[in-house]
């Protein structure tokens, strides 16, 4: 395949418009004039909160198939959202223009939409200090393209050399340097910068009878790029390979109820998954949730205590500030098995006659916020991971998740476990393939036997999507056993 190389020259600064100046404290992203001006345009039709919300992102994308770079680009986002809330009723537009006249016809169109009684009134807004959980010395924007598109290479080099086997090797690196900036008319302007990376690389290996196994791997958070001087590119491709090459050969997936025990780090996302939505404040609002009306209540093992965090270093899902302005927290949502809280936006906490939790992320300007995950994951136990396998005389342990499914009304999932392993007399054994986990969260977390002294985030690859949003994310988790699993699989014991 031919090399194909697209580029993207980075914008100038008169193309920047009012975003050009460079993030600090004395240059605000909209001059704090016109942003005053746009939330009094915004409360016109008598709204009872208005929020003004800037991005601009700078964007690398590098792509390598067949060895070979087929695309590396650069480009730029930039917007402005408006949000006005009456009631329950909700006026949001956007534009990504950025002249004062497009600006107010954008504030404009949310007052209409969410209008009440007229007024007009002028709004002040002032600096609300925020805490800093990533710090990253140069921005991702400023590093070379060349370099990024080095690591795949890199990837592929290390992931072709593991195994002749590997016949086929994709691989990816995608970053952002994004600023943001929320005022609303309760007086609150808060600004953040966040850079984000990853590098992923996907490997096919080819067994005997032509049998293909795919192996998945990469990584990364909000960190600087000297952060692939320790996560290498090479242990990526390597992992990935290793991945695929693992499950030739494998035996059928027995199906029936099993005691499986999961792997710490990634499989983390099946909490996310089965539990986590259902502990999003609109879906409790709605009560389409499994978890409705259940604080206080036993809804899992005691051995179970689960955590939403924003505020853990450099992760992936951290933020120091949410896409509402407010901070970052940390949150026990079930603590040893009872149902402590849930996640809240500002405006189900208010629906709800809660406080938001810093909960409120959206995927870009032309969204509107939503309660949403940040880094979840297994608060650790007392078991050592080892007699933690050592105690299953029959199950299967699963290393390395795939894709899933879940339906938050009734709490039911179905994942793909894409690297499983027969554990037979206490010792992991023999590779089996096309497992998949069957269950409800709640019933599945009550089933918790053994949690392990091992707590593992994720390496950083995760990405959450919700009512066709995305956002990055984290997960994590320590060996973990559970008892009377159902395990799909061709073969019936």
């Amino acid at each position: 395949m031919p090399r194909a190389t697209a580029r993207t020259k980075r914008p100038t600064p008169a193309q920047l418009g009012p975003l050009a100046t460079r993030p600090t404290a004395a240059a605000p992203l909209l001059p704090q004039a016109l942003i005053e001006r746009l939330l009094a345009v915004a409360m016109e039709r008598g709204g009872e909160f208005a929020e003004v919300y800037v991005e601009r992102a700078l964007t690398t994308a590098v792509v390598l198939e067949e060895s070979r770079i087929k695309s590396a680009q650069t480009g730029l986002m930039q917007g402005v959202g408006v949000r006005v809330i009456s009631g329950a009723k909700v006026g949001y537009a956007y534009s990504d223009d950025l002249d004062e006249p497009a600006l107010m016809r954008a504030a404009r169109t949310a007052a209409l939409i969410a209008q009440g009684k007229g007024s007009e009134q002028s709004f002040k807004v002032s600096r609300t200090p925020s805490p800093s959980y990533y710090k990253v010395a140069m921005p991702l924007a400023d590093v070379d393209v060349a370099r990024k598109a080095e690591l795949v290479l890199r990837a592929d080099k290390a992931a072709r050399a593991f195994d002749p086997r590997v016949k086929q090797v994709n691989g990816s690196y995608a970053d952002n340097t994004k600023r943001i900036a929320v005022a609303n008319t309760l007086g609150h302007y808060t600004e953040d910068t966040q850079d984000l990376c990853r590098i992923g690389i996907q490997v096919v290996a080819e067994g005997k009878n032509k049998e293909r196994r795919t192996g998945m791997y990469g990584g990364g958070g909000r960190v600087s790029f000297s952060h692939f001087d320790a996560f290498t590119p090479e242990q990526v491709g390597r992992e990935a390979a290793r991945q695929a090459v693992a499950t030739l050969g494998a035996a059928e997936c027995q199906a029936g109820p099993q005691t499986v025990v999961l792997a710490p780090g990634w499989s983390g996302i099946l909490l996310h998954e089965a539990v986590g939505h259902g502990l999003e404040a609109d879906f409790i609002r709605k009560g389409t949730s499994l978890f409705t009306g259940k604080l206080g209540q036993k809804v899992a093992s005691d051995l179970v205590t689960v955590i939403d965090d924003g505020t853990v270093a450099n992760s992936r899902g951290s933020i120091n500030v949410d896409d509402e302005g407010n901070a970052g927290e940390r949150k026990v949502l079930i603590e040893k098995g009872v149902l402590k809280g849930y996640m809240y936006d500002s405006l189900n906490a208010k629906l709800m006659g809660q406080r938001t939790t810093g909960s409120g992320r959206r995927e870009s300007f032309k969204s509107m916020p939503l309660p949403r995950m940040t880094n979840t994951y297994l608060a650790p136990g007392d078991h050592l991971p080892e007699d933690i396998v050592k105690e299953v005389k029959k199950g299967l342990y699963c290393a390395t998740f795939g894709g899933g499914q879940v339906d938050i009304t009734n709490g039911n999932f179905v994942f793909e476990v894409s690297e499983a392993y027969q554990i037979e007399d206490g010792k992991i054994g023999r590779p089996v393939k096309n497992a998949i986990l069957i269950g409800v969260g709640p019933e599945a977390l009550k089933n918790v036997s053994r949690v392990g002294c091992d707590p593992m985030p994720d390496p950083g690859m995760g990405t959450c999507g919700k009512d066709g949003q995305s956002v990055p994310v984290g997960v994590g988790l320590p060996t973990l056993r559970i008892d009377n699993m159902t395990v799909g699989g061709t073969k019936v014991s």
